[in-house]
């Protein structure tokens, strides 16, 4: 398991932060986004979204949508899910989550509720609070898939 711990100050860092490691990122790539409310997860996925967007769009929360794509520089389809409202993993075929993880790259908060669903070699990013409303990341996945990419997030741009 590959694991690294980054402080982002404001959500300005937090947003560059998402922009640094939508760089190493393409189709197929798996995100999970955890965190207690508020902590900053939407705030990572519009930064992250926003750097690989074919075309300025706005990047709109998926809390009550479930579900947000957006078409990338790269032509293929990033994905915003967000499963917190649903109850359990059988809800995940109505929203077209299987077809968005191998056709896309997928970026998901509250995935706890997707279990076994989830990509073995997906991103996971735990986001906590911090002191003066710092961020807190801790960056972990499969070593093979992510240990070269996460390395290049510890360089500042």
């Amino acid at each position: 398991m590959s694991e690294i711990s980054i402080l982002a100050n404001d959500e300005s860092a937090t947003q560059a932060l998402a922009a640094r490691l939508a760089g190493v990122c393409a189709a197929g790539d798996c995100l999970l986004l955890q965190g207690d409310l508020g902590a900053g997860k939407t705030t990572f996925a519009r930064g992250f979204i926003g750097a690989l967007q074919a075309a300025p769009e706005e990047v709109l929360s998926p809390t009550f949508s479930l579900v947000q794509s957006y078409m990338s520089k790269g032509g293929y389809e990033i994905f915003h899910f967000d499963l917190y409202r649903l109850k359990s993993p059988s809800d995940l075929v109505e929203i077209g989550f299987d077809e968005a993880v191998s056709d896309g790259l997928t970026l998901v908060e509250w995935p706890d509720i997707a279990g076994a669903a989830l990509p073995k070699n997906a991103l996971t990013i735990r986001i906590s609070f911090g002191e003066n409303g710092a961020r807190n990341f801790l960056f972990s996945g499969e070593e093979n898939t992510w240990n070269q990419r996460l390395q290049k997030l510890k360089v500042e741009p």
